[in-house]
């Protein structure tokens, strides 16, 4: 399907209702766009804290919150706050990201910048492996690349 990049407000987007983010897997979610999604789904935070402090959750995992109308895919993207993205976890959790929303009639889902910012990676490189995957899926991915408030 189509991977779109824009700038704008990932919250205020009109109908999307599915969101995607980078996390650490140390129940870090204190900066950043993560912070964001911690105020906005305080349950989803303290869910996402029991699977971290259990080891439950790692590189290339994807933790997926539902409290209707919305969906949250929490992508293992760093082992911690303190380390850099890993290229290969943000492959692995977009793959079973996508799976799991084709398998669940998930239409459209917003991203961030992930992996680049807070992550370190370089966002060319985050931004072609988002493009290889997406571009192959019936999902449409709309990323936002630079964040304008609405």
């Amino acid at each position: 399907m189509a991977v779109s990049f824009i700038k704008g407000d990932l919250f205020s987007y009109p109908v999307l209702y599915s969101y995607a983010h980078g996390c650490n897997c140390k129940s870090a979610m204190g900066k950043g766009i993560a912070l964001q999604f911690r105020r906005r789904f305080p349950k989803m935070y303290e869910e996402y804290k029991e699977l971290c402090n259990r080891k439950e959750f790692g590189l290339g995992d994807v933790f997926i919150y539902s409290v209707f109308p919305y969906t949250v895919f929490n992508l293992g993207t760093q082992e911690s706050w303190r380390t850099r993205a890993d290229l290969l976890a943000i492959k692995g959790s977009l793959s079973k990201m996508l799976e799991y929303a084709e398998n669940n009639n998930i239409k459209q889902i917003g991203l961030p910048k992930i992996g680049a910012g807070l992550g370190g990676l370089m966002w060319d490189e985050v931004k072609s492996v988002i493009i290889k995957l997406c571009e192959a899926s019936v999902i449409d991915i709309v990323v936002f690349e630079e964040y304008l408030p609405s």
